[in-house]
């Protein structure tokens, strides 16, 4: 049995990748940095449902805690934990911007490292970082959320050129606007107006990006695609 690692998975986006991996036969390790009581919900009801998984409680930005999450080899890291910010650069203190780019960018570099110490011993594995289309647009009053997508899609480019030869396939899936309590801020009117800037004309759902990365994790699937940042917006204008 394959073993999938994702962080940040107690909810939302994290919480639909970990049990679409579980359905597809995966021992999962399910994570959360701060809520015991929610991480402990998830765990229960992936058990109910039958599903092999445990969860670890680690502070992602922590590279010694995220060491916890990695007692058993690693065949796929799905990189999902992230915070968001919305409000004026000029008004952001450096202490904020400075622990947004240690749970959106630091955690990214510290599971990768560790991840990859089995997975270049196998000379296999598939790393998977959810990124944002601000990484690549960039979003006024998201300027730090937007560097951190930003360098998550770099960091995954260059990663996957100097571990392809290893046979570690890196890739990226960079979301649009998704249906989850990150955009639980937005009013109507202004869920309305992002609807009316997609051409779908709706949000996008966890389980369809949770679907792309089970799909970019197999190699029967997704064998040839490395390097790659892959957009699910629903067609954002």
């Amino acid at each position: 049995m394959k073993t999938a690692v994702i962080t940040g998975s107690s909810r939302g986006i994290g919480k639909a990748i970990a049990e679409e991996f579980a359905k597809n036969g995966y021992y999962v390790v399910i994570n959360a940095s701060k809520s015991a009581d929610e991480l402990n919900e998830t765990l229960n009801e992936f058990k109910a449902k039958g599903y092999s998984c445990e969860a670890v409680l680690a502070d992602v930005s922590d590279y010694s805690q995220c060491e916890n999450l990695f007692k058993s080899d690693a065949d796929v890291l799905v990189n999902n934990a992230g915070i968001s910010h919305i409000g004026l650069f000029s008004d952001m203190s450096p202490s904020y911007w400075k622990r947004l780019i240690e749970v959106n960018l630091n955690s990214v570099f510290n599971c990768t490292h560790i991840a990859l110490k089995s997975m270049l011993k196998k000379h296999c594995g598939s790393i998977i970082n959810i990124s944002s289309v601000w990484g690549d647009k960039g979003a006024s009053c998201e300027a730090v959320y937007s560097a951190s997508k930003g360098g998550i899609n770099a960091f995954t480019k260059a990663m996957a050129k100097e571990m392809g030869l290893s046979g570690i396939r890196v890739n990226a899936i960079s979301c649009g606007v998704i249906d989850t309590k990150m955009n639980a801020c937005f009013d109507e009117e202004e869920r309305s107006a992002l609807k009316d800037e997609i051409s779908l004309a709706r949000f996008g759902t966890p389980k369809e990006v949770a679907k792309l990365a089970v799909f970019l994790a197999n190699d029967n699937t997704s064998g040839y695609i490395n390097g790659q940042v892959i957009t699910i917006d629903g067609g954002m204008y």
